[in-house]
């Protein structure tokens, strides 16, 4: 059994740590807000501060959801590596600018405490289903030491290079990502205009070479009029930024980016950045003057 520090309890966090906990670790749980805790992962134990999450563990789990909260958790004066010792291994998981995780790589060692970066591909059901894609930046003999606890929550580990390489393969990732759900957007709008049946359209995604999970979750999804949230539009234009910075400062043009961040921003300021990162689509299908829900 491996003592646990989880910081971060959001979407994304409460099913990593009920697959930590069913695993046979003993989680210890931080959170912004306390009372999260007691209903999301009512068996953890609950941390009144970082240093009781911090102090005395095997291995720490940062789980935040942009670059302001993981500096101040992480780097602040009373943050992570604050009270970490060189016995723990601190892992952020959180998607976050390559420039910052380059940060928390330096001032780790500079604390001599071993660090990993670890962002995942996946969203709320992968999460609670302990099937998540890790992608880690660091040396391979830490990713050995804590490969344990994180086989727990993933599918898939994937050892990517020195520190920084797992943040910047997150991004490559959700280039993709928001490429997709873009993509699909504007073929179910061509689809409708055109007068074919979608739910043959979405058959025919189904089964050729261009297939992808994200069309065959997010499709039906969209025909129902469902966007729940399982990955947040704002938390997905927050990564198209990301992108978007990461992309100038290593001088590399994309742009095909910019409609798709044209799109998730007027999502955004129609007031759907609480849904699903998929009502980039209802912004789509609104200029094409068509209804996609059944």
């Amino acid at each position: 059994m491996t003592s646990i520090g989880f910081l971060g309890l959001g979407t994304m966090g409460r099913g990593m740590v009920a697959n930590l906990q069913r695993a046979g670790h003993d989680v210890t749980v931080w959170n912004r807000t306390p009372d999260v805790i007691a209903r999301e992962a009512p068996t953890a134990t609950p941390a009144a501060t970082v240093a009781d999450a911090v102090t005395g563990r095997d291995v720490v789990l940062v789980c935040l959801s942009n670059d302001d909260a993981v500096r101040d958790v992480v780097l602040g004066l009373d943050g992570v590596l604050a009270h970490a010792d060189p016995s723990t291994i601190v892992v952020d998981m959180s998607t976050i600018s390559p420039t910052l995780s380059d940060e928390e790589a330096a001032a780790a060692a500079a604390r001599g405490v071993p660090f990993l970066d670890a962002p995942v591909f996946g969203s709320k059901g992968e999460a609670a289903a302990g099937g998540l894609w890790v992608v880690v930046g660091g040396d391979a003999e830490t990713l050995a030491a804590v490969r344990p606890v994180l086989n727990a929550v993933a599918e898939t580990i994937h050892h990517m290079g020195p520190h920084g390489s797992g943040a910047r393969m997150k991004l490559v990732g959700n280039l993709i990502v928001a490429a997709q759900l873009n993509a699909l957007g504007e073929a179910l709008t061509l689809a409708k205009s055109a007068g074919l049946d979608l739910y043959a359209v979405l058959g025919v995604l189904h089964v050729t070479d261009f297939r992808s999970p994200i069309f065959d979750g997010v499709g039906p999804a969209v025909l129902a009029g469902d966007y729940s949230p399982s990955f947040a539009l704002d938390l997905m234009v927050k990564d198209a930024h990301l992108i978007e910075d990461f992309a100038a400062q290593v001088g590399c043009p994309l742009p095909g980016l910019a409609p798709v961040l044209d799109n998730l921003r007027q999502a955004k300021d129609a007031g759907y950045g609480a849904l699903n990162a998929s009502a980039l689509i209802k912004v789509i299908a609104a200029r094409g003057d068509v209804t996609l829900e059944d």
